[in-house]
């Protein structure tokens, strides 16, 4: 009697939801895809994956072959991005440069947020003392820097790409949990999630299916935010020399290298992989801002028109 009454409900809410998630989806697409950071951002992102993705199998160079008789070449036909001081191929190593940053940038974030979902949803669901010992935790962890924090852990080992995902993961969740909890705060006192209580559900049923679904919009705006966070965390990293080892192309190390040869005006080693860092984050925070300026329902008024005023 009570699974049915509870389920009950829950298509009951699941109806009410569905309709406000049908206008509140409508109001979405209308903002979003009139937003013009969205389109910038999704064209700069679009070409940049791209060119990281399809380049390659388009342009067939290895990006490890050392050619000892062409080293340190400006740009010409045979190399479109010069070579470095090994005599390996610019564009080719650009490329797949890339794809790490892209790769590990993504999964990283991914990470990140699942982790700090279930921390989040814990702490805020649970509160009372479980609250209080799992934010110290997390106020604990934020007043370390992550970069330095990073540092350490890199020090320890020789990061993988795999491993350096569950680093930039394990320094970066915290965030995301602090956001996930303040709403799940909010969220379980309103009715249906009481209603929910009252007739027997259970803790997982309503994070699954109540505070877990109004949170998203949220979470996905952070999480973009995050992505842009770990490419420059892993262009930092190996900038300092402390990032994915050699030879793995990246654009931190990249540019570390060039440093070596501003004497010479080897303009070809710092301004592409440079451009490409600066390029990934902006067109990145771009559709973050755009997820944000959507989801924020106080923009609602200041949208006319399919302009942001």
């Amino acid at each position: 009697m009570v699974h049915s009454e509870t389920s009950r409900l829950d298509a009951d809410i699941l109806n009410r939801e569905g309709e406000e998630n049908g206008s509140s989806g409508s109001r979405f697409r209308r903002i979003f895809w009139h937003h013009p950071l969205a389109w910038m951002g999704i064209v700069g992102i679009t070409l940049l994956t791209g060119f990281s993705f399809l380049g390659p199998v388009l342009y067939h160079a290895s990006p490890y072959t050392l050619h000892l008789t062409s080293i340190l070449k400006p740009p010409s036909a045979k190399y479109p991005l010069g070579t470095n001081n090994l005599g390996r191929n610019m564009l080719a190593r650009l490329m797949l440069g890339g794809q790490t940053s892209l790769e590990v940038g993504f999964a990283a974030a991914v990470s990140a947020m699942a982790i700090g979902i279930v921390y989040g949803l814990v702490a805020g669901y649970v509160g009372g003392w479980v609250d209080a010992v799992m934010m110290r935790v997390v106020d604990l962890l934020r007043s370390i820097p992550g970069l330095f924090l990073l540092i350490f852990l890199d020090s320890l080992v020789t990061p993988s790409p795999g491993l350096l995902i569950l680093l930039i993961a394990f320094t970066s969740w915290h965030g995301v949990s602090r956001l996930v909890r303040a709403e799940v705060l909010s969220l379980k006192r309103r009715l249906f999630v009481e209603a929910s209580q009252a007739l027997g559900a259970g803790s997982v049923h309503i994070a699954w299916k109540h505070l877990l679904p109004n949170i998203l919009g949220t979470v996905i705006v952070a999480t973009t935010f995050m992505v842009a966070d770990a490419v420059l965390v892993i262009a930092s990293l190996s900038f300092l020399g402390m990032g994915l080892p050699p030879p793995i192309p990246n654009w931190g190390a990249m540019l570390a290298d060039a440093m070596a040869y501003l004497p010479q005006h080897a303009w070809w080693l710092i301004y592409p992989p440079g451009l490409a860092v600066l390029w990934t984050i902006l067109s990145i925070s771009f559709i973050g801002d755009a997820f944000r300026a959507a989801l924020d329902t106080r923009m609602d008024s200041s949208f006319r028109g399919g302009k942001v005023s």
